[in-house]
């Protein structure tokens, strides 16, 4: 018996890896529809944009966080479109009404999208700037994207509290218990009900979450490990960030902790990107839906307008004296 155990074990553990479905292999050119994100292989993404009424002088991609789907920057789409940018958003694979809802593409598949809606864009509109706004994981993709083709097509990143939660900032018993629950149950559904966070302090907006069914309440552990593989990337890409970066974070953030966030700022600041950090003390998680959101979409606009560190906010002056105070040798702008 105990000769059979050891390989019964394995197989055991073979056969329940998390499973990540991919990008199928190419059956045509990826295109732009009025509602829809066609890709190479076939999967229709929903598409939502919010036009500019008069001649967009920018492009706005943005991109939503896990769980959640393009509806996600709705508001903030009616208020820059009104400031004449025009915003675009789409479901990521597995997410909302896309394909497979539920289920994790690999990182590599949501990287490969994000490149090829941005080339569509900038073949359409060759002249106007494109910036990309990620917020939690749409940030960690945004952040492997440009690790992976540092030379996109892009005037500027907006990272809203970007998924960064590496696993080499975990506890260790985080990560040992993922792993093991990823390859013992990777069908594993868990609701996150007994955790007691507040994402945002926005509550008719998570009470409109809630009620919504194109948000995914209960995530298969196989997903969760994905995010993880795709936060790993994120956390490292740094050295990759060499344009106009604005990272925007929530001193109430009970989502991404502070200390991977802290660690990937000194890390930015080394890289010689042209970054501003604006931490705002009244900021939740969804910082673009939070109560103060006008805030910070007047912050974006600033920023992309004026291409200076200096905010109406003030935010990156607090970001500076907070940092200061908890990495000491940073120089933040």
């Amino acid at each position: 018996m105990r000769k059979l155990f050891l390989p019964l074990l394995l197989l055991i553990l073979v056969g329940c890896t998390p499973k990540f479905y991919g990008v199928g292999a190419p059956v045509n050119q990826a295109q732009l529809g009025s509602n829809t994100f066609l890709t190479e292989d076939g999967a229709h993404l929903p598409l939502r944009h919010w036009q500019s009424k008069t001649p967009p002088r920018a492009i706005i991609v943005a991109l939503h966080g896990f769980n959640d789907y393009s509806r996600f920057f709705d508001q903030a789409g009616q208020f820059f479109s009104n400031q004449g940018v025009a915003c675009f958003a789409y479901d990521q694979r597995g997410f909302g009404a896309a394909p497979k809802r539920g289920q994790w593409a690999g990182s590599d598949a949501y990287i490969n999208d994000l490149k090829a809606f941005v080339r569509l864009l900038k073949d359409r509109h060759p002249e106007l700037p494109i910036y990309l706004v990620g917020e939690s994981m749409g940030g960690a993709v945004i952040l492997s994207s440009l690790a992976q083709s540092p030379m996109l097509e892009i005037s500027g990143v907006i990272l809203a509290a970007p998924a960064l939660w590496a696993r080499s900032t975990m506890p260790w018993y985080q990560t040992a218990l993922l792993w093991t629950l990823a390859h013992t149950a990777p069908w594993l559904t868990l609701t996150g009900e007994s955790v007691k966070i507040l994402p945002s302090d926005n509550i008719p907006m998570l009470q409109a979450m809630y009620k919504d069914p194109w948000v995914i309440k209960g995530t298969r552990v196989e997903a969760i490990y994905g995010l993880s593989d795709l936060m790993d990337q994120a956390f490292a890409s740094s050295s990759f960030l060499h344009g106009k970066v604005l990272m925007l974070y929530g001193e109430k953030d009970q989502v991404i902790p502070k200390q991977p966030t802290y660690a990937f700022l000194q890390q930015l600041f080394q890289s010689g990107s042209d970054n501003t950090v604006a931490f705002y003390p009244q900021g939740y998680h969804m910082l673009l839906r939070d109560l103060q959101a006008q805030t910070v979409w007047q912050d974006i606009k600033v920023w992309i307008d004026t291409r200076q560190h200096h905010l109406p906010s003030g935010a990156e002056q607090r970001a500076k004296q907070v940092l200061t105070e908890a990495v000491s040798g940073v120089s933040v702008k």
